[in-house]
């Protein structure tokens, strides 16, 4: 079948639309690197923020999680209204919003108004994954042909790069122009981003149903629910050292409210019931939080202990865990190509555990060769899992549906970097050790056993294979 689809408007106009190539490729990237970019840019940034405006690391810590708990509520709610509205019109919304809010970035004066930008960013940003999903699904549908592998790994790609570039990217800008840069830089990528949007993704096919009420359709009480559970949540993991226990109960008593709603709601935001009826997308989420879970504790965790125990400086640490993103990404483009979900899981999570018990053998005297090799292992699943579990998800996902359950799959990431954040916290205390590190190898070895025999003893996934 030829790469190009051309059809006739209701109006007579007749519009070429791209199939896979690169014109439907490079505007979808582009969106989906800005959500991981900023989420690990800011981490540079946070000690200059500080310094300026007079705050310490707790006033700071805000802007992280700030960015964290929007994500994880506006990719579903974002997701929602991308199956409702249309992906290419919610995915350019998202990418005006992340222009405008970096322009805010450059004249914020206070560490309110930078909390605010981050927060507009971090929904903005959070529109374009789960919309990128929908528009692949939509295209997929519109030539009749599943998604070549290259496509779905290059968003595994892009996430997983931008991610790791993030801190050197921000350390860049910073040195040639001050830290409000990181804000700034936002504008120029998504006016890029909108620019390819609107020249080379296809329109949004119009409806044939009569439209539903936005009230209904959108379930804005369920929303509201939801960020009722996850924002209380998130902080209370955060401090875990420290919890605030009214902030669990209140997590508690939202989340016996938002299922209450939820099982009577007409067109529930969280459709619990299609979750149950799904266990195999239920499973899904689960494997990725987890998943992600255990590369948050590797990104910093590692990279903190690195810098405490053996003293290693900064630039050097990072040049010890530039192999593991240079795997991650050479694992995420073969596991996509080879269209398969089961082999890439069972693979990469025997490559976690075995990394993880890796960690037993570090020490403040361990060769710098084997600790640059304990991450490349580690750099295994970090590819091949993100990899399995998208495609997973590709097939799992109820029709019409997409781009909702691709922004709860984002939930899950984000719920799993905050879990990490806590189990580090908590193990690490007020400076990182090797006694600490040791505990968090424990707990990720455990972890990556039980998720082996869980992923070997899923069904399920020999039938994730999409047909090229």
């Amino acid at each position: 079948m030829s790469s190009t689809l051309t059809t006739t408007s209701p109006s007579g106009e007749r519009i070429r639309r791209t199939g896979f190539g690169p014109r439907f490729v490079a505007p979808v990237v582009i969106g989906s690197m800005l959500n991981p970019v900023n989420s690990t840019m800011i981490s540079t940034a946070l000690v200059p923020i500080g310094r300026d405006l007079g705050v310490g690391t707790a006033g700071t810590a805000w802007l992280v999680s700030g960015l964290y708990a929007a994500s994880a509520v506006a990719q579903p709610a974002m997701g929602r209204i991308a199956d409702h509205l249309g992906p290419r019109r919610v995915y350019s919304a998202g990418l005006v919003l992340v222009g405008l809010a970096g322009l805010a970035g450059l004249g914020a004066s206070s560490l309110g108004m930078l909390i605010v930008v981050r927060v507009l960013i971090g929904i903005g940003t959070s529109a374009a994954y789960p919309a990128a999903m929908a528009m692949i699904r939509a295209q997929s549908a519109r030539l009749d042909r599943e998604p070549p592998g290259g496509v779905l790994g290059a968003l595994t790609i892009a996430g997983l790069v931008s991610a790791a570039v993030g801190p050197a990217l921000g350390g860049l800008l910073i040195g040639l122009a001050g830290w409000r840069s990181i804000f700034g830089v936002n504008v120029p990528l998504a006016v890029a981003g909108l620019a390819l949007t609107l020249l080379w993704l296809p329109a949004d096919e119009p409806r044939t149903a009569p439209r539903e009420p936005v009230r209904q359709a959108l379930d804005p009480l369920g929303v509201l629910l939801f960020t009722g559970v996850m924002v209380p949540a998130m902080i209370f993991l955060m401090h875990l050292r420290h919890p605030d226990w009214p902030l669990l109960v209140l997590t508690l008593a939202m989340a016996g409210a938002l299922t209450a709603w939820e099982l009577r709601a007409p067109r529930p935001f969280l459709d619990l019931r299609m979750l149950a009826a799904n266990r195999p997308l239920l499973r899904t989420y689960a494997r990725c939080g987890a998943a992600f879970l255990v590369i948050y504790c590797i990104l910093y965790g590692y990279t903190q202990w690195l810098e405490e125990v053996p003293g290693y400086s900064a630039t050097v640490t990072g040049l010890i865990m530039l192999p593991m993103s240079a795997t991650a990404a050479l694992c995420s483009w073969f596991g996509a190509r080879g269209r398969r979900v089961r082999g890439p899981l069972v693979t990469g999570t025997a490559a976690m555990t075995v990394a993880a018990a890796a960690l037993f053998l570090t020490g403040p005297g361990t060769p710098v060769l084997l600790l640059a090799a304990i991450g490349i292992v580690f750099g295994l699943p970090n590819g091949l899992n993100a990899v399995g579990n998208q495609t997973a998800l590709y097939a799992q996902a109820p029709e019409g549906r997409m781009g909702t359950a691709a922004g709860f799959f984002r939930t899950a990431q984000y719920t799993g970097a905050v879990v990490s954040a806590a189990l580090i916290g908590l193990l690490y205390g007020d400076r990182a050790g090797t006694h600490g590190l040791h505990t968090i190898a424990l707990v990720l070895t455990g972890l990556g056993a039980v998720l082996l025999v869980a992923t070997l003893a899923d069904r399920s996934l020999s039938k994730g294979t999409l047909s090229k």
